[in-house]
């Protein structure tokens, strides 16, 4: 029998007559747009997480989208991203005229480089570009060193948006993502830590003007009413169903939380001795969007991949081409000494099926499949 690689339907099951309640509720009060359920949502998001304000949004890309917008990023700007990543991080800037540099990330954390971004920050300058800002991503779940980016930031007169598409609930020295940085994103795709039964996502900032801002660019730019259009906007409204559902979810997410660790403290346990397991830093937590391994050769991971296969156990690369070397972003400008940790992780990473419901018998055959 195949194992799921995110076990949706048991997190389903133990919801399930709340999350009915909830979606009749909609059902019966007919806000299908904007409903009461989104600002409780955004609330209880920016509760959560301490940030002053929490914004709904279409999804975890429009949600960085409408950070730039709101920052004023445009022509002439230089964005900083990380190369090892998923493509939404990058494909932003481009997307209100600015220009992506891509950064490297570290070996062990997998997070942006903060020695790297220094020299891609210099090279963006000597394009002809302003560095705007950066953009770090908490990958697989982890916080990024938001500490020394943002003093780098800081020292270039960059804005700092926090990517945790991945990473929403991880801890940063007492601080939660969400509240890291000038506006922080993430994104509510059903397979994410906090997921939705659709697309949905969220910005968040301690800044009442920026919060203003996106607020307005969320739904077409709009002013005092609807029909008054102050600026121009995107069309990005979180659903009132998806925010119905989202608001149960988020009931039990800080007990799911608790439980991925269990679940990746029985992977490291079992499987560091044999591969190279995730780290955590001192003073910081992971929601462990990913748990990803790292094998000593590409050969070693096709080997692995195999015997899960044949196992019936799934396995997944994320991600398999940095992108810096996508057909879609190659011309872009880069660290000048090169991205040779995204390139050799591209090689050797490999993530285990991670979810909060996955039992210790589950993850035994798991485990087996992958030693071998």
């Amino acid at each position: 029998m195949q194992l799921p690689f995110i076990d949706l339907g048991a997190q389903q099951a133990r919801l399930r007559p709340a999350l009915d309640r909830a979606i009749a509720q909609v059902l019966d009060e007919g806000q299908y747009i904007m409903g009461r359920q989104v600002a409780e949502l955004e609330k209880k998001l920016a509760d959560f997480c301490g940030a002053r304000h929490a914004l709904g949004c279409a999804n975890g890309t429009d949600a960085l989208q409408l950070a730039l917008m709101a920052l004023g990023v445009g022509p002439g700007d230089a964005v900083l991203v990380p190369s090892f990543t998923f493509a939404a991080t990058a494909e932003v800037a481009p997307l209100v005229g600015a220009v992506p540099v891509f950064v490297d990330v570290l070996p062990d954390t997998f997070n942006m480089d903060p020695e790297s971004l220094k020299r891609a920050i210099v090279e963006a300058k000597a394009a002809g570009l302003r560095p705007a800002c950066v953009i770090p991503v908490d990958l697989f779940g982890l916080p990024a060193d938001y500490d020394a980016i943002t003093e780098i930031a800081r020292d270039n007169s960059m804005s700092v948006i926090g990517d945790s598409a991945q990473g929403f609930g991880a801890t940063y020295h007492g601080k939660v993502t969400g509240s890291l940085g000038d506006i922080a994103t993430t994104s509510f795709f059903p397979a994410k830590p906090l997921g939705c039964y659709g697309d949905g996502g969220a910005v968040f900032t301690g800044s009442d003007e920026l919060a203003e801002l996106m607020d307005s660019l969320r739904v077409h730019g709009k002013g005092s009413h609807r029909y008054l259009y102050e600026r121009i906007g995107l069309n990005s409204r979180l659903d009132t169903l998806q925010a119905a559902i989202l608001i149960e979810k988020l009931a039990v997410y800080a007990d799911e939380i608790e439980k991925r660790q269990v679940v990746a403290q029985r992977y490291t346990n079992a499987l560091s001795n044999r591969f190279e397991t995730p780290y955590i830093p001192d003073g910081l937590t992971s929601v462990w969007a990913q748990y990803t391994l790292k094998t000593s050769s590409a050969a070693e991971r096709d080997a692995l991949q195999a015997r899960a296969k044949e196992a019936g156990v799934p396995t997944v690369v994320y991600y398999p081409i940095p992108l810096h070397s996508q057909k879609a972003y190659g011309s872009f400008p880069r660290d000048p000494n090169g991205l040779a940790v995204s390139d050799d992780l591209a090689e050797r990473v490999v993530s285990l099926p991670m979810h909060a419901y996955l039992g210790e018998e589950d993850q035994q055959r798991i485990i087996d499949a992958v030693i071998g």
